[in-house]
């Protein structure tokens, strides 16, 4: 029997896969690297301990290899090297950096998503992988607008960060391998929590919009009739589109695509079929904290902006340049094999969830527990 490599189990999306696939029968083995606190295979231990937990039934275990991807060699000794060789023959490289912004391109995210890239398929090369399912952003359309295809990937576009271009660069490569067999691409758009418990085990996009107005609703006292006023003036219509996906979702249909023979070489939008808007989130966030007074007004100059307003671009400067509407992803291909399985649209109660979540996780800052043993 042979095992698929997974790179970057221990992120959102890699410890959904790695749960899909186990639950599904696949042979997997993970390249994994210490974290200073943890071993690789303690870090996968606890991973799979926490799906035995929440799931009442025990996953087989995969085979943990201790690596990292931003090395050559992928990091692996002798042994694991040799062990790869002989036992897998498919890829599926999923680690990557969400570091949006970084100049230097020895620092991330291009460290992880060009050069880790580089160095993946130069590993599959050498041990023989040609079976490659490669995951990267529908964002490598940069600023482009309208409808994107599944199929397209350089029309000269410009980048609004270096997250954007790094996965753009990166699917290059991989594109443009000898070594490989046609890749398989997911391209997914903004992935955010878990549709049914909310879980995530990291605060962007989304989650950091909702960590922000948290910390700030629940610093200011409510008025006699309970509810919060919040003068703040946004600078947008409220209607412009934003494509959220669930992780379980994402999970979902990239192994439904994995296990479809006919799927492989395609390249697959994950978006969803009914995006979000900014009116939406701010009337879930409002019915949520019991507060109200925020409207949409369109472009705002800096100099007109009140202190809130302030303190609220400054915290939400990472995504600014996502201010405007997203461009419509075309879903195609990822219809035509995995249309069965619907898509969570993120409403008002998928909203409230991840804010239940994030509170009792203090947003990422809670202490974490060792899952029980199973």
């Amino acid at each position: 029997m042979k095992y698929l490599l997974l790179t970057g189990a221990t992120g959102l999306v890699g410890r959904y896969l790695l749960r899909d696939l186990l639950q599904r029968g696949h042979a997997v083995a993970v390249i994994v690297r210490s974290d200073g606190e943890q071993t690789a295979a303690d870090r996968i231990e606890e991973i799979v301990r926490m799906w035995d937990q929440r799931g009442e039934v025990t996953l087989p275990r995969p085979i943990c290899l201790e690596g990292d991807v931003t090395a050559a060699g992928l990091g692996l000794n002798d042994e694991g090297r040799a062990w790869v060789a002989e036992h897998c023959d498919t890829m599926i490289h999923n680690a990557a950096s969400l570091t949006f912004r970084g100049a230097d391109r020895a620092g991330e995210p291009w460290r992880t998503n060009l050069g880790g890239t580089r160095y993946v398929i130069e590993f599959c090369r050498d041990v023989g992988i040609r079976k490659f399912h490669y995951v990267s952003t529908a964002y490598v359309c940069g600023n482009r607008e309208g409808v994107i295809l599944e199929d397209e990937l350089d029309a000269g576009q410009e980048f609004r960060n270096e997250y954007e271009q790094s996965k753009f660069l990166a699917e290059q490569l991989v594109r443009n391998s000898d070594c490989l067999d046609t890749p398989t691409v997911y391209r997914p758009a903004v992935i955010v929590g878990d549709s049914v418990t909310g879980y995530t085990n990291t605060y962007h996009g989304l989650l950091h919009h909702l960590k922000f107005m948290a910390v700030l609703f629940k610093n200011m006292e409510p008025g006699p009739d309970g509810r919060r006023h919040v003068p703040l003036r946004l600078n947008m219509t409220g209607d412009e589109q934003r494509n959220m996906v669930t992780v379980d979702w994402v999970s979902a249909v990239m192994v439904r695509l994995y296990e479809t023979q006919a799927a492989h070489g395609g390249t697959y939008h994950l978006s969803p079929t009914h995006p979000m808007t900014p009116r939406d989130l701010i009337k879930a966030v409002e019915s949520y904290f019991h507060v109200y007074g925020a409207e949409f007004v369109g472009p705002l100059a800096a100099s007109e902006r009140n202190d809130a307003e302030q303190k609220a671009d400054e915290s939400l400067d990472l995504y600014e340049s996502y201010a405007t509407t997203d461009p419509t992803f075309d879903i195609t291909n990822m219809l035509r094999f995995a249309g069965d399985i619907v898509c969570p649209r993120v409403d008002e109660a998928l909203i409230h969830r991840f804010i239940d979540f994030g509170d009792a996780d203090k947003w990422g800052k809670r202490p974490r527990k060792k899952p029980r043993p199973v």
